[in-house]
């Protein structure tokens, strides 16, 4: 399978906007008399929710369904292993500044290791080895500084966040330190945008189960989603405010769609 093909198809391409038109006429009214306390900005979620949603399944979901379809699962894990060691570098530059010294020097570690004896991440020795991920952003660094996670928000593409981690996220970019300024950093465009292409995939690919979960369990799969975000979240940053052992998310079942 070829995603550049498939994402630059006319038919494709003008499956999305009818769907986006669509969407936005059908629900650029809509309203939430009562909003959840932790949601005042309902209204606007649900919109943006139902936009994105309907783009994942006219492009995203079907190109990872694909690739799950397509290539060996050795090959699937080796590519979702690079994409975390590189991302550890991120998430340990947050420990730093989060004065939690000794996830800075393990979360070091594990990319070092991973990176010389996992034969460049593709085999993720450290955790075979009981040292398991810690993850990091700066969205949890604002938390532990001090910062309220502020309203419920559904960014466009990026889908579930908080005030605080949209901000974080804004952040990120803006400085150029987000966790894909490693493959954001390669010179060769092409080679790039085909890298940032298979990452995207690569993290759609890694929630198809929990998709599925989300849709045979949940009556309202926008608050379902919603509140195992939110609390999500919160266990990353009361982690970290407390001397306790971390959560470990790295095989967490609960769905996170910032990939959307």
């Amino acid at each position: 399978m070829n995603p550049n093909s498939s994402l630059s198809s006319p038919k494709r391409l003008a499956r999305l906007a009818s769907i986006l038109a669509a969407t936005l006429v059908v629900t650029a009214c809509a309203t939430v008399s009562n909003p959840n306390p932790a949601d005042p900005w309902e209204s606007y979620n649900r919109t943006m929710y139902t936009i994105n949603d309907n783009l994942d399944k006219a492009l995203l979901k079907p190109i990872a369904s694909g690739y799950v379809a397509l290539t060996p699962q050795p090959v699937q894990t080796c590519v979702h292993n690079i994409f975390n060691n590189l991302g550890d570098i991120w998430s340990a530059f947050n420990s730093f500044i989060q004065a939690r010294g000794h996830d800075f020097f393990n979360t070091m570690g594990r990319f070092m290791f991973n990176t010389t004896m996992g034969l460049g991440g593709c085999i993720d020795v450290a955790s075979m080895n009981g040292s398991k991920r810690i993850q990091n952003d700066f969205g949890v660094t604002l938390g532990v500084w001090g910062f309220k996670p502020g309203p419920y928000l559904v960014l466009p593409f990026f889908g579930t966040s908080s005030l605080r981690d949209g901000v974080g996220l804004a952040g990120e970019f803006a400085g150029g330190l987000a966790a894909v300024t490693p493959v954001g950093a390669i010179e060769d465009v092409p080679l790039r945008n085909s890298a940032i292409g298979l990452q995207i995939i690569d993290k759609r690919a890694n929630l198809l189960d929990a998709d599925k979960l989300v849709t045979d369990v949940a009556l309202d799969r926008y608050s379902f989603i919603r509140d195992s975000y939110l609390q999500h979240r919160e266990a990353l940053v009361r982690g970290r405010n407390t001397e306790a052992p971390l959560p470990d998310y790295s095989d967490d079942d609960l769905p996170d769609y910032s990939a959307q």
